[in-house]
C-alpha cells in the first residue's frame, strides 16, 4: 500500500510546473513592458509623451499582424485613468494618442480584441 505521503508528493508535482507556464512581465524587443495576454504577448511602449504603442506576438514571442485587432487603453497617470483607443499602426504594432503624456513603466491594463472577436487584457 503506498503511504499517504508518497501519494500526496506525486499528486503535488504537476503543481510545481504550473509557475513555469506564465512568463513574468519583463522587457519585451522594443523597450516597452512585456505581459501575457490571453494567447498572445502585448508590449507596451509608452516614453513620456502622449503617444503609446503596443506590440503584439504569440507565445514564441513570433509578431503577429495587428490588422483586425483593437484596444482600449485605462492607463493610470497621477491618480486618474487615463482612457484612449490604439489602432493598428502597420505590423505588429497598435497605436494611439492618450489626452496627457504617458510615463513609461505606467500601471493599467490594456483591453484587446482580436479579429475574430475574442477579448483579452494585458495589465501592466
Amino acid at each position: 500500500m503506498i503511504s499517504r505521503r508518497l501519494l500526496l508528493a506525486v499528486l503535488s508535482l504537476p503543481l510545481l510546473a504550473l509557475p513555469a507556464l506564465a512568463h513574468e512581465p519583463g522587457a519585451g524587443a522594443n523597450g516597452g513592458v512585456r505581459v501575457d495576454a490571453g494567447h498572445y504577448h502585448a508590449e507596451l511602449l509608452a516614453d513620456g509623451t502622449p503617444a503609446v504603442s503596443l506590440y503584439l506576438s504569440d507565445g514564441a514571442d513570433k509578431p503577429v499582424a495587428a490588422d483586425g485587432f483593437k484596444a482600449n487603453a485605462i492607463l493610470v497617470v497621477d491618480g486618474k485613468a487615463q482612457r484612449f483607443a490604439l489602432s493598428p499602426a502597420g505590423g505588429n504594432r497598435l497605436a494611439g494618442t492618450a489626452p496627457v503624456a504617458i510615463p513609461k513603466g505606467v500601471k493599467g491594463v490594456v483591453q484587446i480584441s482580436a479579429p475574430d472577436g475574442a477579448s483579452t487584457q494585458a495589465k501592466y
